[in-house]
């Protein structure tokens, strides 16, 4: 694997990056040829929170994974867990399926055991309620509003000035953030 390792408010130390090519390398394992396209590490500190945000391309397929923690380390261990369970998934999904032409059944190893802490969210994706409702045409201050009067963390609306179906969230830095379609 090539690695593209930064860091954002923090120095990126040789300890640190030999320990995120050895978490993230061991990936590796999972893949009957290692991956040719750039893994991409962010290292951050916001506040007290240590973050870690990996993303792996490849043909057809995306694997990207965050996570928060009170010590650098800590948070590389969780998102290499967190990958491994995406990788799962993904080997799961691609033998129910058998997508051969796609090019994902050969993608994954048959034959890797898999620690048992990987296994308990190996469950499929459910929909567990279904919610519908109309979209009130507003602007994005007033969708904020709406959403801080709820008490949700993320608020749908058709956004009055583009005429398009627009998200608005709450950030982990308390600010917020706007989901809109690309043009």
């Amino acid at each position: 694997m090539k690695f593209n390792i930064r860091g954002e408010r923090i120095e990126v130390t040789e300890a640190l990056r030999e320990y995120v090519e050895k978490k993230i390398g061991r990936l590796e394992r999972y893949f009957e040829a290692p991956p040719t396209s750039e893994v991409s590490v962010t290292l951050s500190v916001v506040r007290d929170k240590q973050s870690v945000e990996v993303t792996i391309p490849f043909p057809g397929m995306l694997l990207r994974a965050e996570e928060k923690a009170a010590d650098m380390y800590a948070s590389i261990d969780l998102v290499v867990d967190k990958l491994e369970r995406q990788i799962r998934k993904h080997k799961t999904k691609a033998n129910r399926k058998v997508r051969q032409e796609a090019g994902y059944k050969n993608l994954f190893k048959e034959d890797i055991v898999t620690p048992a802490h990987l296994l308990e969210d190996e469950d499929d994706y459910e929909v567990v309620r279904t919610k519908r409702f109309t979209l009130k045409p507003m602007d994005v201050e007033e969708a904020i509003l709406q959403m801080n009067m709820v008490g949700h963390s993320f608020f749908v609306f058709a956004n009055s000035d583009s005429s398009q179906v627009n998200v608005v969230y709450k950030r982990a830095d308390g600010k917020y953030g706007l989901i809109e379609p690309a043009r």
